[in-house]
């Protein structure tokens, strides 16, 4: 007898640079938790502890609300984990049941358009990061279908034809029944959704708007095969009110309203496709249209109705931003509809992009005061050999102890992003020898095979250069 094994189908998962980060690894009274004890509760980050639960305050503040229209800026070296603090922040702050709050990342070199201004990407992903929580209360009538009948009556027009006058629906609960007289226009909707007796549908009372849920699941022995999705009767009263809640952000409301005939569903018609598919893909909303649906908002809010969700604006490489773009930014974080902005950047005292002026950070001093500062230090050994280690395992790979202390002391020569991207030619390197497990003369070949930044720039500094 032959025996095969059939390999699973399916499909792996890419692994990003942030991959193994899932919080920010913090226990109940916001205090970090040592990586050395166990990965899985530091939410795969290493080190790094004052700015952690620095970061666990403000995920604090975050969820009170008690931060919108300030920023944090995370700053130090190339390779100390900011862009990871951001993503465990995030995930941290998408982790909460009770507030699901938007998180829009952002490059700061996204700004620079020939479509659009660099100020409308800014305000763009401004109100990405702003959500509005709208409470709708509704009247529905729900049940399943017992009777569907349509009622006609001559044409008042004159003529053989005869038009619809009513529909006379029936509908059953687990409570009881009821017989509705609904106007003829309902006729075309339940049509659409192909409403027949046995099917369980709601209709809004507000709009008239039917959908159809499925089929009654007293009918699923009807046929032994059949491509219907059933559903049990409904509980309660066939007339009954439903809060129903729906997140939606700023920008949503932006492009609902500047492109009112562009948007997708059952009611777009051909010109407006055809005017969609001429339309650029980015075109600037004017501040009028966003004045007036900021009018609606406040009156939204006054009323009852929704309720102001500040998210999450993450801008990486900050220090590329342009004097405008600052200026911009600062109007922008003083204004009472605000998210919280959290800025990155590794530079140290620089010259802020279009002026001749320097300062900390490549960020303006008037700007810089409106932040709160978290700074990342610089890795030592054996926090370097315990990234590799995770990000080894993360890949799938098979290291031995002395390759992992080797990637660490490379790591400290040089940096730690060189460290780890030597770990899969290492594990090619492995295979090629016909070993699963990485030792350190694989390391050592693909060392010498690649060279650094830093080894790249000594090697420039003693030669006259490439081109002569």
């Amino acid at each position: 007898m032959k025996v095969e094994t059939i390999s699973s189908s399916s499909t792996t998962l890419r692994v990003s640079a942030h991959t193994h980060i899932t919080g920010l690894g913090l226990d109940e009274t916001g205090q970090a938790i040592a990586d050395d004890v166990d990965v899985t509760t530091s939410c795969g980050l290493v080190g790094q502890t004052q700015a952690r639960e620095a970061c666990g305050i403000v995920t604090d503040l975050i969820h009170t609300q008690q931060l919108a229209g300030r920023a944090l800026l995370l700053v130090g070296p190339p390779g100390t984990g900011k862009t990871a603090l951001a993503m465990g922040l995030a995930q941290e702050i998408s982790s909460s049941n009770n507030s699901k709050l938007p998180f829009c990342p952002m490059v700061a070199s996204q700004v620079f358009s020939r479509e659009v201004k660099k100020t409308e990407v800014i305000m763009e992903h401004f109100r990405k990061a702003i959500g509005l929580r709208v409470k709708e209360q509704k009247e529905v009538y729900e049940g399943e279908v017992t009777e569907l009948t349509v009622e006609e009556t001559e044409d008042p027009l004159g003529g053989y034809g005869r038009t619809i006058s009513h529909v006379i629906l029936g509908l059953k609960t687990a409570k009881g029944t009821k017989t509705l007289k609904l106007d003829p226009t309902i006729h075309d909707s339940l049509s659409k959704e192909t409403v027949a007796v046995g099917d369980v549908i709601y209709i809004e009372a507000n709009s008239g708007a039917v959908k159809r849920v499925g089929r009654s699941d007293s009918y699923a022995t009807e046929f032994d095969l059949e491509a219907e999705e059933y559903v049990p009767l409904p509980k309660g009263d066939v007339h009954k009110k439903k809060t129903v809640v729906q997140d939606v952000t700023l920008h949503d409301l932006d492009m609902a309203n500047a492109h009112p005939t562009a948007g997708s569903g059952p009611h777009r018609d051909v010109l407006g496709l055809l005017r969609g598919m001429g339309k650029p893909k980015k075109t600037e909303i004017t501040d009028k249209l966003r004045g007036e649906i900021n009018k609606i908002v406040e009156k939204y809010i006054d009323d009852g109705i929704a309720e102001l969700v500040p998210g999450v604006l993450f801008v990486d490489e900050v220090h590329m931003l342009d004097l405008e773009c600052f200026t911009y930014l600062n109007r922008s974080l003083e204004s009472t509809i605000a998210p919280i902005v959290i800025f990155a950047t590794n530079r140290g005292i620089t010259t802020i992009r279009g002026t001749a002026l320097k300062s900390p950070h490549g960020i303006p001093v008037d700007v810089l005061d409106r932040m709160l500062i978290v700074p990342t230090m610089p890795y030592n050994l054996q926090e370097m050999i315990r990234i590799c280690k995770i990000r080894a395992d993360t890949e799938g790979m098979d290291l031995s102890d002395d390759a992992l202390r080797m990637l660490g002391a490379i790591g400290q020569k040089t940096s730690l992003r060189y460290a780890t991207q030597l770990l899969t030619p290492s594990k090619l390197m492995a295979e090629v020898q016909g070993r699963t497990q990485i030792l350190p003369e694989d390391v050592t070949n693909v060392d010498d095979l690649f060279l650094d930044g830093k080894a790249s720039a000594q090697l420039l500094a003693t030669s006259d250069g490439f081109m002569k």
